[in-house]
């Protein structure tokens, strides 16, 4: 993923994009799931670099039975598309007999009435869990699985905002340009209420086992948690 959206950068913004080619750019190892391989090699900024060039789509899937499904979607997929994948397996989250891919359209895990968590890729995970963590406290949190970062699928947004009041992204990624930064246009010019974001705060990132650098970059379920908290409080 890193060089594929930042040492080819100029080649698809200039013979992909702007002529709004059929050419699909497939990322592996993103974000912070490159292990051992370097501090230079985990792509944070893909997703912001990819999501600013005009006529590009950003997805990332957040299981195997998501990224299989994707797959066959984006053979007849017109433009260019980005795939951002992950390297380290996670559990599957969906039934492979009755998944279905919707371009730009969020998939609603669970319903809630006091914050809504949107998630993108592995953090879809760990949102689910941060889920479990706010209900034992009386919390009621949503969880949108935001697979399609590029259309965003504003009408899920904004309504999240309007039923819940606030909203937590959550992405492995940098926290600018990326899922926080579109979610948080849609709400301040359709329905501001406080949106907090999860993701790795504007720095590089590091070698080392991917789970041990989610705790560092404060990126698992308790973080997620937190951050909701929060948002709940400022709702007050």
């Amino acid at each position: 993923a890193v060089f594929a959206s930042m040492r080819a950068c100029e080649q698809v913004r200039t013979f992909v994009c702007y002529p709004n080619l059929n050419v699909t750019i497939i990322g592996t190892h993103a974000g912070l799931q490159v292990g051992g391989d370097g501090a230079t090699h985990a792509a944070i900024e893909d997703v912001s670099i990819m999501r600013s060039f005009p006529n590009m789509t950003v997805v990332q899937p957040a299981d195997a039975v998501a990224a299989k499904a994707l797959a066959h979607a984006a053979v007849d997929f017109k433009g260019p598309l980005y795939v951002r994948l992950h390297r380290n397996p996670v559990a599957d989250l969906y039934d492979p007999a009755s998944y279905r891919f919707e371009w730009g359209k969020a998939t609603e895990l669970y319903e809630g009435t006091d914050v809504t968590i949107i998630a993108t890729g592995l953090m879809v995970q760990e949102s689910l869990k941060a889920r479990e963590l706010l209900a034992q406290e009386g919390i009621s949190a949503a969880v949108l699985d935001m697979h399609t970062i590029k259309p965003l699928d504003r009408e899920a947004v904004i309504k999240a905002a309007e039923k819940t009041g606030c909203i937590v992204t959550a992405e492995e990624a940098n926290i600018l340009g990326g899922l926080g930064g579109a979610v948080a246009e849609v709400v301040t010019e359709t329905c501001p209420v406080p949106v907090l974001r999860v993701g790795v705060k504007d720095i590089f990132g590091r070698s080392g086992d991917p789970y041990a650098l989610l705790e560092r970059y404060e990126l698992t379920a308790k973080d997620v948690a937190a951050a909701a908290r929060r948002a709940v409080a400022m709702k007050k």
